[in-house]
C-alpha cells in the first residue's frame, strides 16, 4: 500500500494590532486556579492579564533588557510581546502566567512566574518563565513566588492548604544561568541532568558555545538545557518543610 504526507505547517493566525486577548480574560488552563492560595505574608500571584500587566512588564524589559538574557524569544516591540502572551500561553491549556505582586511594597508588580509544559494526566508541570524585576532581585520576593507555586502544585487537594495534587513539578534552565540553577537548588530541587543542544534559538540569542555542523537547517544557536524536579516523595520527605523555611526568610 502507498503512502502519503499531507501535514502542513499551521497558518499563522492573525490577530489586532497589540491585541490584549477577550474580555473578560480567558485563562484557558487545564488545571484549576484558587487564588486563595496563591499568596504568602509578603507575597502574592494573580493571573497575568495583558491589559493590565503587559505594560509594566514592557516597560521593565525596556529598561533593563538583560531580564531577558536567558529567554528563549525575542521581543522587539510591544505587539510581538502581547501576540505572544495570546498565541504562545493563552491558547495553550499547559500554561498559566502569573503577575508576582509584592504585598511588602504596597502591591506592585515585581516580576512574572509560570506554570508551563502542564500534563493533567502525567500530574505534571514546571515552573517556568520566571522573570523578576532588578528591584526585586536578591530579595524574598522570588523564593516567595516559587514556593507559592511548590505548594499549590505539590499538595494534594484534600490538605488544609489545598493544592492540584500533582507528582512532578520540573525546572529547566540554561545550562550558562547559575542563578537559575541556584534559585532551584536552594528551592528544593534536585538536578537530573543536562540535555545537550536541546532548543533551537533565535540569532542573537546565548546559545551552548558551540557552532552548528556544516550544513545544519537552520545554523542557528542553541542552547544546553539543565532539568530539576521537586517530586511528590520529595515534597511529603521534607520537602514541605523546607520550602515554609525558606518561604519565611526575612530577605
Amino acid at each position: 500500500m502507498a503512502y502519503i504526507n499531507s501535514y502542513k505547517s499551521p497558518e499563522d493566525p492573525q490577530l489586532p494590532s497589540e491585541y490584549l486577548g477577550p474580555d473578560p480574560y480567558d485563562i484557558n488552563f487545564s488545571l484549576p486556579i484558587d487564588e486563595r492560595y496563591l499568596e504568602t505574608e509578603r507575597v502574592k500571584l494573580t493571573p497575568f492579564i495583558p491589559a493590565i500587566h503587559a505594560k509594566e512588564y514592557w516597560d521593565q524589559l525596556q529598561q533593563t533588557p538583560e531580564l531577558h538574557r536567558f529567554i528563549s524569544f525575542n521581543f522587539t516591540s510591544f505587539d510581538q510581546l502581547v501576540r505572544w502572551f495570546e498565541l504562545g500561553v493563552r491558547r495553550d491549556p499547559g500554561w498559566v502566567l502569573f503577575a508576582v505582586i509584592d504585598k511588602a511594597s504596597g502591591g506592585k508588580m515585581a516580576g512574572i512566574i509560570g506554570l508551563i509544559k502542564t500534563e493533567p494526566a502525567n500530574l505534571s508541570t514546571e515552573i517556568g518563565y520566571v522573570v523578576m524585576f532588578k528591584a526585586y532581585h536578591r530579595t524574598y520576593v522570588t523564593s516567595n513566588a516559587v514556593g507559592i507555586l511548590l505548594r499549590y502544585s505539590l499538595e494534594l487537594p484534600t490538605a488544609p492548604h489545598p493544592g492540584l495534587g500533582l507528582r512532578r513539578v520540573q525546572w529547566v534552565t540554561h545550562s550558562y544561568n547559575a542563578a537559575s540553577f541556584n534559585t532551584a537548588t536552594r528551592m528544593g530541587f534536585k538536578p537530573e541532568g543536562t540535555l545537550r543542544w536541546h532548543w533551537i534559538l533565535p540569532e542573537g540569542k546565548e546559545g551552548n558555545g558551540s557552532q552548528p555542523r556544516e550544513g545544519d537547517p537552520t545554523g542557528r544557536p542553541a542552547r544546553d538545557n539543565k532539568y530539576l524536579s521537586f517530586c511528590a516523595d520529595d515534597w511529603e520527605k521534607g520537602g514541605r518543610e523546607h520550602v515554609d523555611k525558606v518561604i519565611d526568610r526575612q530577605t
